[in-house]
């Protein structure tokens, strides 16, 4: 007969491991934002960037987005109260082709560049206020 103690003791070993294995193994390369709570989809050829209510935020936040395009489609719909906000987008081979004051609403077309995995980068100085963009692959003409 196991006793009680023993019993306990290996349910705190699972516990353990659960957690161990649950946190090790997640595949988010989203980074924490002290401060803000950005509501992110980051799927291939489609990535979402939601934050409201943002204060006096400064902080550079970086993504890495799946892109099998050469170019991207970006939609920008942000109300920025105070400070700036900058979205630069760099292809595969890290070369900026995208950089836009996201203070400035619309659609806009990224420069050429390498298919693969982009990185989105977020440059926030003293930022208040809402960001809301997208970024699309764009189908090659």
């Amino acid at each position: 007969m196991i006793k009680q103690t023993n019993i306990n003791k290996l349910m705190l070993i699972a516990l353990s491991c659960t957690v161990f294995l649950v946190v090790g193994c997640s595949d988010s390369n989203d980074p924490v934002a002290p401060g803000i709570e950005p509501e992110i989809i980051n799927s291939l050829d489609n990535f979402q960037f939601q934050v409201t209510a943002m204060e006096n935020y400064t902080g550079t936040l970086e993504y890495l987005w799946d892109n099998t395009g050469a170019m991207a489609d970006v939609d920008q719909s942000c109300q920025i109260t105070a400070g700036s906000a900058t979205l630069v987008l760099l292809d595969h081979g890290g070369t900026e082709v995208y950089s836009q004051d996201l203070s400035q609403g619309g659609s806009y077309v990224s420069g050429a560049g390498m298919a693969g995995t982009w990185r989105i980068r977020v440059v926030l100085s003293g930022a208040s206020g809402t960001l809301n963009f997208r970024t699309d692959m764009r189908p090659s003409p």
